[in-house]
């Protein structure tokens, strides 16, 4: 189960060229990923509270076309992968103005106690594993 995740570009995040700077695509995935988190019922917040944590492994984006100060991007978010220790979260990015694809990328996290030591959220919190294997793609 995918969602998607409106967002209006901010003047400050385009360079000189008055696109957005390729960096910042890393910080619209992450507030996608928060977005996608709380609209399944488990903020990113909750995670915390239970002594989870979710870092990010690995970064792939395939940058297909740019997008200007004041344009709108439509980031739908969804879970490509899910094994209860590891997930790998996919994101489509399009101009919602064009159509145009902007992006395809994904993130990979695992799940860790506070102590950064792995943990099979299968065996720590089944709720929330279930919903994660409901959402595959």
């Amino acid at each position: 189960m995918g969602i998607t995740f409106k967002r209006t570009i901010n003047y400050y995040e385009t360079d000189k060229m008055g696109v957005v700077h390729h960096s910042n695509y890393i910080r619209f995935l992450e507030e996608a990923r928060c977005y996608w988190l709380e609209e399944l019922q488990m903020p990113f917040k909750s995670f915390e509270e239970q002594g989870i944590t979710i870092p990010v492994l690995e970064v792939n984006i395939k940058y297909k076309y740019h997008v200007t100060f004041g344009d709108t991007i439509l980031i739908h978010t969804y879970m490509k992968e899910y094994s209860g220790v590891r997930m790998t979260v996919g994101y489509n990015v399009t101009d919602e103005k064009t159509g145009k694809t902007v992006l395809i990328g994904e993130t990979k996290h695992c799940f860790t106690n506070k102590e950064l030591k792995p943990l099979n959220l299968k065996k720590v919190n089944m709720d929330f594993s279930n919903k994660f294997e409901s959402t595959l793609e």
